[in-house]
């Protein structure tokens, strides 16, 4: 465990900067060793939907973590390191790409946080949430909500994702009629 983590140091997360994006392709390399993505994807996430890009800061300005989350077409997640150039117009869902914590920083619910914003903006819209869930975390984001469909993706648009990749989604709240 480094020292700022057994320090107990306060995590506080905040809107991406294109500041922020080397240092968000440093944790990416270290948390997703066989899923490099370039510059240009982080970049086009954050010029295209800022209010799903955070990033996850120690007071010192070092960054442990990110999440990133767009709207999509239900079904469709983009492939891995590509360019979108805009949203589609067909987007009705919000797109899980990633939520990443460094190793170091793990265990400690920091990715909730970060988890309830991006929820929130399918919420506020009502409308569903897809993600590719790798490395086993499917369990992670059922506490959520989330389930595989009850159809299948078909398997060439989860190849970019490795092996043991599951596609899931979490159905829109519905909206509350008091507010």
């Amino acid at each position: 465990m480094s020292e700022a983590a057994a320090a107990g140091l306060a995590v506080v997360w905040r809107a991406m900067t294109t500041g922020d994006v080397a240092d968000v392709m440093a944790v990416a390399d270290i948390v997703h060793p066989t899923f490099p993505e370039g510059a240009h994807v982080y970049h086009d996430r954050l010029a295209l939907f800022p209010e799903g890009c955070l990033v996850a800061a120690l007071p010192d300005g070092r960054i442990v973590g990110y999440a990133l989350a767009y709207p999509a077409p239900l079904g469709a997640p983009p492939p891995l390191d590509t360019m979108l150039g805009a949203l589609l117009p067909e987007a009705d869902a919000l797109y899980i790409h990633d939520v990443a914590i460094l190793p170091d920083w793990r265990g400690r619910r920091l990715a909730d946080a970060a988890v309830a914003h991006v929820l929130s903006l399918a919420d506020g819209a009502v409308m569903p949430v897809m993600l590719v869930s790798v490395y086993g975390t499917a369990p992670y984001w059922s506490r959520f909500g989330f389930a595989p469909p009850s159809l299948a993706l078909e398997p060439e648009k989860l190849a970019t994702y490795g092996e043991g990749a599951v596609y899931m989604i979490r159905p829109p709240l519905a909206p509350n009629p008091a507010a």
